[in-house]
Formats: structure tokens, C-alpha cells, sequence
């Protein structure tokens, strides 16, 4: 939350001490604080299984499970996670670990075979589920001990001291979906619907009377080189369901979401979206005893996929209900509407939500550099947070975004240090770090479905070269990186440690400074509380150093500056200087400082 500058203890500040991570990276130290100390925020590491532990180096285009190789839940160890533990992490997020549609053939293994005409890539969507009580075969080393060995991960991560956090896809499933490890007393999504009912509330989807399901015109299921008695431009759906992205007519584009299904939770999408909620749809309670069922496995939290696409009400039943018996759950929505975001975080609501229509959207052309991009952009948001800002997840990367190291986006992880400064300090919310991010990953090749799109794909088997040299054939010692990559994790670590272990940046106050010289890609900004003030500089600029003046509030007297330590490395910097309730400072293109008071 912004406050005035006139706090009484903020009255102590005269100068505030300046780093310069970007040129001495390589010699960042965290000091004075634990790597997860109570002081701080959440931290969050999203790992895409599949991805994680995979050391195959083939990466061919569309490649087989076999070809290309597939990361395990074994392969997580606990040196690994001590590893991730170490950049200053608190919670990691599993992602792509519910049993979803695959052309991987499991069939040995009484696991139906899935359709390549409705699964996007050979590895297949992690959000397309297909079976909300099973997790993904192609992670374990035993499949038929496949839950196990998640349970035994889940342990493992505790025992590390770190929290769960998994997937929960409730908007949508597979087209095939069918589970065979539901529990005896669950009945199956659809079992009881009557079908010849394009919509009703006791329904658990919507139908098309009168249609079968068409696959979109352009789909060419696993590649050229798939091939599949089953591969033949057909899905038998009759009648047709809504497609997961609320397309209601039984031939969906490639673009949509035509892999899925829309689950029904009483809402009418042919009647002007009128809602039906008494009695409670079917489907509210079976995604209550979902949640409960993972819950009881000992996952800490759930990241909530397009949570905006199911109704408000449902959140409002389901999260408190499951809460009564797991309290310190931690529910995470995917939203973009900034219009819905009080609803969604009032009270039984939701813990945290997406802040990409918000600080995402505003730091990303400024990362860029783009024409007309502007830090004004970023501190007018800023400026304009009230209380909702400590309930926004910060981030630069995830699954469904763009690496910053990619061509597609800034080419170059460095020109993301002062972004991620900014998301992780500015405010009180928690932050994400996609694996790989803290290495400098990028995504440049067509994988398969996934394309060149500068993503990482959730869709095709396939390695990670730079991460593959941080695990180190399982040694996780970061053998292989170069010193550029030595550098980023090491600015990720000092920078990921600072914030969990300062309670001005979890729990304090927001003053943007104005200053002198700062132009276009210039921010400073200082962090509080009773017990410390940080001063923070931010330089966006890709080519040009900054040298700027930054103004103390008058209601601090001149001439009183007391002792300054560094926080995040040993590097000696002298480029600044106070003069009045002036400080002088230089940042290189990039950079990122920060500076304490004693």
C-alpha cells in the first residue's frame, strides 16, 4: 500500500545504501538474513515436471517419448530441491501432474489410450484432464506405483522445507476424459447427464442435440511422422459438447481449446449466461471432494486455472469449505479482469491472483524498450494500488508466457534484472520464477505444437539444454554453466533471498521518489517500515548508463546521514553521493540497487 512520505519514522532517512548487481552478480552474498526467514513473502518455483528432469539432448521436431526422454518425480531429489531451496524459495509449483491426454500409449498399463485427433502435442496439454484422481504416468519410473511416488515427492519437498502448490483445472476436460482411480463412492463427470439437454443444472456438461463433434480442419495429430490407426481426422462425440472455451457449436477452430470440454456449474451459456446454483449443481461438489482428496495428500496449495471462466459463486462455496478442514491452504487464481479482482480476494475468496493485467502488462514494453514504452507507465500503476496489491502475484515468466530470453521478447535474460527487481520489491504481493528463468532460457525452436512462439512448450517431450548443465546429471551443481549464467542465478538468488527475509518488502510501505535525470527508463523508490527503510534503482535502458538525482521528502532534515550497508553483494560501489535531501547514483543499462540506512 502507497503512504505519504511524512511517517514519523521515515523522518530517520537521510541516505540509503546503492549495489550495483548488474557488472558484480557473480559476487552477490545475501547478509543479515536467513535464505527463508518468517520476515518475508511467498516465493514461488514453477516446474514443469515433464521438463525438469530430463537429460535427453535430442530435442527432434514432434519427438516421441522415447526420442526425446521425459523428467520424473523421482528425479526432483532432495538435493534439487535444496538447490532450488537456496535461491530463496518457498512454495514450488507442480505443474502438469493430473493424468492428462497423451499420444504416449499406457495401454500395457490398463490406461485407455487417448485419441491423437484431440490431444495437442505428443506429450498432450496438462490442462487437458483426464482423470482429476490420477497424476500423469510419463512421471513416474513405475507406473503402476505412479501415485506413490507423487505422494513420496510431496514428502520429499516438505522434508526440505518447502511447500506444494499443484494444478487445479476446474473450467475444463479432456475429451476423452474417464477416471479409473476415482474413488468407489465418486460418481464420473457425465455419468448421469442427460444428454438430449443442451444445458441443465444437474448436468455436469453442456450438449449440442443433434450434432456430432468435428475435428478442426488443419489438425495434423503428433506430426508428420505420427502415425496411428486411431490418427484419421475423427473423434466420435455424439451429440457434441461446448467446447472448454465456451464454444458452443460442435466444429471449433485449431485455435480453440478444441482438446477440451466445458464443465457445467449451472451457469446457462444459451440463455444469456443466467445462473441456476439451488440446488447446488453436481459439479460444485465433486470439485470440492477433488481439492479435499489432494488436500489430504498433503499439497499446501492450489493454482487455479482460468478461474474467471467459472462463476464467482462456486469460488465462494468451495474455498471456504475446503478450508474448514485445511486452513492454511492456499488458493492462487488465474484472472485477468481487474473489474472482478475485489470479489475474488473478499473474504472466503481467493489468497493471491495473477498480476499480468496490471504490473506484467506495464513492465514488459518498458523491458522491451519498446517505442513509446515510459516507467511512467509502471509508477502511475503503482500509484494508483490500494489493499489488492498485497493479493497480486508478480512475475516475468511462466508457462503461458514469453521467456525474457527469448528473440521474441528482449533476447537477452539480462535486460530482465531491473523487471524482476521491480516485480519482486515494489510490492507487498508474492512473486514466481519460472524454472529456467534464473538461468537465462530461452525458447527459440519449434518443439511441436508448442511452435517458435519464445515459450516454453507444456505440449512436446523436450529438453532444456541450459537447465540440463545447472542439474548436472542429477548432481544439481550447476557444473556446466557458463559465467553468464553463473552471474543471472546468482543476481536471482541475492535478489529472491532479499525477499524473503525483509519485512519492509512484505509487509511494509510504497513511496515512489522524483527525481532529476531519470527520463524515460529511470525508477527509485523506497520500501518501509518501523523497522528499516530501502531505497531501490531501477535502469530499464538495454544501451545507455543512467546518472540521475533521487529527492528525499523535505520533512527529513539535511545534513544528519548515518552509517550504510549493502544488502545484496560485497561489490564496492562509490557512484553516489549525498548532497541535502539529495542522493546522486549511476545504474549501468540494466541495473538494479538497492540501499539501506543503519
Amino acid at each position: 500500500m502507497i503512504r505519504t512520505f511524512r511517517d514519523r519514522h521515515i523522518r530517520k532517512v537521510y541516505l540509503l545504501c546503492i549495489i550495483v548487481i548488474t557488472g558484480c552478480a557473480g559476487n552477490i552474498k545475501p547478509e543479515g538474513g536467513p535464505s527463508r526467514a518468517v520476515k518475508g513473502k511467498p516465493v514461488i518455483y514453477q516446474v514443469l515436471v515433464r521438463l525438469f528432469g530430463n537429460r535427453n539432448l535430442t530435442n527432434h521436431y514432434y519427438g516421441s517419448v522415447d526420442e526425446n526422454g521425459v523428467g520424473k518425480f523421482n528425479d526432483i531429489t532432495g538435493t534439487a530441491l535444496d538447490s532450488i531451496k537456496a535461491l530463496g524459495i518457498t512454495h514450488i509449483w507442480y505443474t502438469g501432474v493430473l493424468e492428462h491426454a497423451t499420444m504416449a500409449d499406457y495401454s500395457a498399463y490398463h490406461i485407455r489410450p487417448d485419441d491423437p485427433d484431440v490431444v495437442k502435442g505428443r506429450a498432450g496439454s496438462p490442462y487437458a484432464v483426464k482423470d482429476y484422481y490420477d497424476v500423469d504416468p510419463d512421471l513416474a519410473i513405475d507406473v503402476n506405483k505412479r501415485l506413490e511416488e507423487y505422494e513420496a515427492l510431496i514428502k520429499r519437498t516438505h522434508d526440505h522445507g518447502l511447500k506444494v502448490i499443484m494444478d487445479f483445472i476446474p473450467n475444463h476436460v479432456a475429451r476423452g476424459y474417464r477416471s479409473d482411480k476415482k474413488p468407489n463412492n465418486v460418481v464420473d463427470f457425465g455419468a448421469g447427464d442427460n444428454k438430449q439437454m443442451a444445458f441443465s443444472a444437474q448436468n455436469d456438461f453442456y450438449y449440442l442435440p443433434g450434432t456430432s463433434f468435428q475435428v478442426p480442419a488443419g489438425v495434423n495429430a503428433g506430426g508428420s511422422d505420427f502415425h496411428s490407426l486411431l490418427k484419421d481426422n475423427k473423434f466420435e462425440e455424439i451429440p457434441a459438447k461446448v467446447t472448454g472455451n465456451n464454444v458452443l457449436k460442435p466444429n471449433p477452430s485449431i485455435d480453440d481449446w478444441y482438446e477440451t470440454v466445458k464443465l457445467n456449474y449451472g451457469v446457462d451459456l444459451f440463455h444469456g449466461d443466467t445462473t441456476h446454483f439451488d440446488p447446488v449443481p453436481p459439479v460444485w461438489t465433486k470439485m470440492r471432494d477433488i481439492l479435499l482428496y489432494w488436500a489430504a495428500k498433503g499439497v499446501d496449495g492450489f493454482r487455479c486455472d482460468v478461474a474467471e471462466m467459472v462463476p464467482l459463486a462456486f469460488w465462494h462455496f468451495v474455498i471456504p469449505a475446503v478450508k474448514e478442514k485445511y486452513p492454511k491452504l492456499l488458493f492462487i487464481a488465474e484472472a485477468y479482469d481487474p473489474a472482478k479482482y475485489n470479489a475474488f480476494v473478499a473474504p472466503g475468496g481467493f489468497d493471491y491472483l495473477y498480476n499480468k493485467v496490471g504490473l506484467y502488462d506495464a513492465l514488459k514494453p518498458v523491458m522491451k524498450n519498446d517505442s513509446g514504452a515510459t516507467v511512467r507507465q509502471i509508477t502511475a500503476l503503482l500509484r494508483s494500488q490500494d489493499d489488492i496489491s498485497g493479493h497480486m502475484l508478480n512475475f516475468l515468466e511462466n508457462h503461458d508466457e514469453e521467456r525474457i530470453a527469448s528473440k521474441t521478447f528482449t533476447g537477452d535474460p539480462f535486460r530482465g534484472e531491473a523487471a524482476m527487481g521491480v516485480a519482486a520489491t515494489a510490492t507487498t504481493g508474492p512473486v514466481l520464477v519460472y524454472f529456467g528463468q534464473e538461468l537465462g532460457v530461452a525458447a527459440d525452436e519449434a518443439e511441436g505444437f508448442g511452435g517458435a512462439d519464445g515459450k516454453t512448450t507444456i505440449f512436446d517431450y523436450w529438453g532444456l539444454p541450459v537447465y540440463q548443465k545447472w542439474a548436472d546429471r542429477g548432481k544439481y551443481d550447476g557444473a556446466g554453466l557458463n559465467k553468464q549464467q553463473i552471474k543471472l542465478r546468482a543476481f536471482y538468488k541475492g535478489l529472491l533471498n532479499l525477499v524473503g527475509s525483509r519485512r519492509s518488502v512484505a509487509k511494509g510501505k510504497l513511496a515512489i521518489l522524483n527525481g532529476r535525470g531519470l527520463g524515460r527508463y529511470g525508477l527509485c523508490y523506497l520500501r518501509y517500515d518501523t523497522s528499516e527503510t530501502l531505497f531501490f534503482g531501477a535502469n530499464f535502458d538495454h544501451y545507455a548508463a543512467l546518472q540521475a538525482t533521487a529527492y528525499l521528502p523535505d520533512s527529513i532534515p539535511p545534513g544528519s546521514a548515518k552509517a550504510l550497508r549493502p544488502l545484496l553483494s560485497n561489490c564496492n560501489s562509490n557512484r553516489f553521493s549525498l548532497d541535502g535531501n539529495t542522493i546522486e547514483f549511476e545504474l549501468p543499462p540494466g541495473g538494479f540497487q538497492v540501499w539501506q540506512i543503519r
